[in-house]
């Protein structure tokens, strides 16, 4: 049986980037999926790259690292990610204040401009602007998300890595149990997303990772032309995260929401014409618990309606992932203690921009070399 250095459990933009960078450093590198179209936050994504909403000098150094990766990406992998720059447009609710929005921005690394509703309406023709006191503008970068992941596991098998599609049941001490077979590894990385705190507990290691249900439409290519990417300046789902997760116990047990669930309304169009309109957060602590898809549906379409009256009624069809997060919205990088051949890469909530930078750092890392970032995300002992 062919033992590995390295087995990265998850195949969207997390493991696969991850893949892509231990076999690039020298690894010998299996990828397990348990899709081969995975239904996961990747694939439902905005693509949306907030490289410039670091807050501290470690996401304000990572998020221009980040840029910089993303500009050079396609060439690298040999692929089109559909890198670009986009106006981001961060509406003000009607009931909002204006200025106390931009000033929460202040501390960003880079601080959006306050635009009037005049301003927004001509940066987007499709807003109503009765539902709105302003919005906030930047330069934002976005991928085409899917696409990304593809073209990261595509440069990983040309590079000698091996990939198999199967669904990884247990953490060994030494590999992976799956469906199919075991795999044996000296080291795991786990990067399952939403799924990750399950996997890692059902195989007797405690982790403090969260997920919630997050739901959006998806449109067919249309006609209409969005010409931003619109999304809320005071997004809901940061506080939803943070008091979802005050109470840990209550997640050991399927049943529980802990919070009720929120809706941020944002749309953005990829470049052969179609949307993504949402999106609704949910917490809800069983990752295979049933939604109400129809109620789902309407409460997105109404409220879409609200703030983008002509993309309310297209034709779509509603879709559900989880999205895996950390308490603090930074990562959960490297080795659980007590269990150190298995390691952690997940819990980011801006992965597509910290995903590259630190799969990057993260491979380096585990070929003997220094990294202060790395070590300043890893678990404490």
């Amino acid at each position: 049986m062919k033992t590995y250095d390295w087995i990265v459990v998850g195949g969207g933009i997390t493991g696969a980037a991850l893949a892509y960078e231990l076999v690039k450093t020298g690894f010998i590198v299996l990828l397990l999926e348990q899709y081969a179209r995975p239904e996961n936050a990747t694939r439902y994504s905005y693509g949306g790259l907030a490289y410039w909403s670091g807050t501290i000098p470690l996401t304000q150094q990572l998020g221009a690292e980040a840029i910089a990766r993303h500009r050079i990406l396609s060439q690298e992998l040999d692929a089109d990610t559909q890198f670009r720059e986009l106006d981001l447009l961060l509406t003000i609710s009607a009931d909002s204040d204006p200025q106390a929005t931009i000033a929460s921005y202040a501390h960003v690394a880079i601080p959006p401009r306050l635009l009037t509703i005049k301003e927004a309406c001509e940066l987007e023709p499709l807003l109503n602007p009765e539902a709105i006191t302003g919005a906030l503008t930047i330069k934002h970068g976005h991928i085409h998300p899917e696409k990304t992941a593809q073209a990261y596991i595509q440069a990983f098998l040309r590079a000698g890595g091996e990939m198999q599609i199967t669904q990884v049941l247990q953490i060994l001490p030494n590999g992976v149990k799956t469906y199919t077979a075991n795999y044996h590894s000296a080291k795991v990385a786990i990067c399952a997303g939403g799924l990750s705190r399950q996997l890692l507990q059902s195989s007797g290691v405690p982790i403090r990772l969260y997920f919630t249900h997050a739901e959006i439409i998806e449109t067919p290519p249309v006609d209409i032309k969005l010409r931003t990417l619109v999304m809320p300046a005071n997004v809901q789902r940061l506080q939803l995260e943070a008091e979802s997760t005050q109470a840990d116990e209550l997640w050991n047990e399927p049943n529980n929401q802990p919070v009720p669930p929120i809706l941020d309304i944002g749309a953005i169009q990829f470049q052969d014409g179609s949307l993504r309109l949402g999106q609704i957060s949910r917490v809800l602590t069983d990752p295979r618990a049933k939604v109400n898809s129809e109620e789902s549906e309407h409460w997105l379409r109404k409220s879409i309606a609200q703030v983008l009256p002509e993309l309310a009624n297209l034709p779509g069809t509603w879709h559900h992932c989880l999205v895996g997060f950390n308490n603090n919205r930074l990562p959960l990088i490297g080795a659980i203690p007590g269990f150190e051949s298995v390691h952690v890469f997940s819990g980011f909530s801006n992965p597509l921009v910290l995903v590259p930078p630190l799969a990057q750092r993260f491979a380096n890392f585990a070929a003997g070399n220094k990294d202060e970032i790395i070590t300043q995300l890893s678990l404490p002992c």
